[in-house]
């Protein structure tokens, strides 16, 4: 197996596991083993400089059983086509799991999206539509923001398709800003939706927040929306960090200060402010590593893939982790996280609120219609919660995890939409 192959193998086994606990139709797993259309392309782009350089983009689509696909597009210098197809195969359960009517995309763009210009990720980011106008659409693959992907981004590659199809295409992205057919709510979806599913499990698990610690690997969008909406209704969140490292203060910390220091001056610091007067409070700097190791009630992983392996599961405290990244846990360290007796709540559920609120930007530009900010969290909440409470009951009834009744109520849904257009014990038993 080559180094290439290995997060999409890792993804595809807990397919594997929750295969065991279902009875569906072979058809269904013959459906499942292969993505259905997966595209590279090369996009030149001309730099302020006048140089001009190549970079690789890639889109697939996994599966369009229940819809068309939909997913994000990253922009992150290890983007391969090895991730984006793990990703596509991972949006295509967690669009399942959250009866969201759409199969699993995935984008990306093998690129440091911090070394360009503004105007040449703009130039990037028509460029690649310009490459793959062919292979989306809003009935057939639909793009959102993901890792260094934003609104702006979005709205360029609407218009960049809208300008090759001659015709106003919002459907065809979500995420995009609200003067263009944007949804209220989107940017926080994600942190939103996480929020709500700690909520839904915190009286089942017996976390008083006042009394539970957590920590927020990952200050990003996502990040720092869960950790600040937690802190807001008294979760002590005692570490945070970034790409760069992270903080811990044993007492708690602000994270509404250090969200409003970091968009400042894009480092992270635990700043209190009161009024004008701002005070660093006395916080230990601590590594990515050490965070995943501190002992708290709750961890959430809100960065990258592959962050708690085989070689650092056994030193994970936490009692519970809450998984706001794609995949940040491997199949090898779940089994280690499971016989230490560490509960892991799945990516495919936890950081669904994105893919939930993106799929109501999408049913607003195709009616016209358009929700208050409240109507968006409302169904959120709803959306979110419904599916947690069923995904637990199917672990408490099956004695499994709670990833596997994830993938177990995904696949059975998926299963539901194989078998409508005929299997072959139908097609068997019909045969004229």
């Amino acid at each position: 197996m080559g180094t290439d192959d290995q997060l999409f193998n890792d993804a595809t086994h807990r397919l594997t596991t929750a295969l065991a606990h279902v009875d569906l139709p072979e058809d269904v797993l013959e459906t499942l083993k292969y993505p259905k259309a997966q595209l590279g392309v090369s996009i030149p782009v001309r730099m302020d400089n006048g140089e001009l350089k190549i970079f690789q983009g890639y889109r697939v689509r996994y599966d369009d059983t229940r819809g068309p696909a939909k997913g994000g597009v990253r922009y992150h210098p290890g983007v391969s086509i090895d991730e984006v197809q793990s990703l596509a195969f991972w949006m295509t359960f967690k669009c399942a799991a959250l009866n969201l009517p759409f199969g699993g995309g995935k984008g990306g763009i093998t690129v440091d999206p911090k070394s360009l210009s503004r105007m040449e990720l703009e130039r990037l980011s028509r460029g690649y539509i310009d490459a793959i106008a062919d292979f989306i659409g809003p009935d057939v693959d639909i793009l959102a923001p993901d890792v260094y992907t934003n609104p702006m981004i979005m709205g360029w590659m609407m218009d960049q398709y809208s300008i090759i199809k001659r015709q106003i295409c919002r459907g065809v992205v979500t995420g995009k800003p609200l003067a263009i057919g944007g949804s209220v709510g989107r940017n926080t979806a994600t942190g939103m939706g996480a929020f709500f599913v700690i909520e839904a499990m915190a009286p089942k698990l017996e976390l008083i927040p006042e009394k539970t610690t957590v920590a927020v690997q990952g200050f990003g969008n996502a990040g720092a929306v869960v950790a600040e909406l937690l802190n807001q209704v008294g979760y002590k969140v005692v570490a945070v960090s970034d790409s760069q490292g992270g903080i811990y203060a044993p007492q708690g910390l602000d994270i509404a200060s250090i969200r409003k220091h970091k968009d400042a001056s894009r480092s992270m610091k635990a700043v209190y402010c009161d009024g004008s007067v701002c005070s660093i409070i006395e916080h230990d700097t601590i590594t990515n590593e050490e965070l995943l190791a501190l002992d708290v009630d709750v961890l959430i992983p809100a960065a990258l893939e592959n962050q708690i392996t085989a070689d650092n599961a056994q030193q994970i405290k936490a009692k519970y982790i809450f998984e706001v990244a794609n995949g940040p846990i491997t199949s090898a360290a779940d089994a280690i996280l499971v016989e230490s007796g560490t509960t892991v709540f799945p990516d495919i559920l936890v950081n669904a609120g994105g893919v939930t609120v993106s799929y109501f930007e999408w049913v607003q530009n195709r009616s016209g219609l358009y929700w208050t900010e409240a109507e968006v969290q409302k169904q959120l909440q709803q959306k979110m919660v419904e599916e947690t409470e069923t995904i637990w009951q199917i672990a408490q009834t099956k004695a499994i995890s709670v990833r596997t009744a994830a993938y177990v109520h995904a696949l059975n849904r998926i299963g539901e939409a194989v078998t409508a257009k005929g299997t072959r014990d139908y097609y068997a038993n019909h045969p004229s």
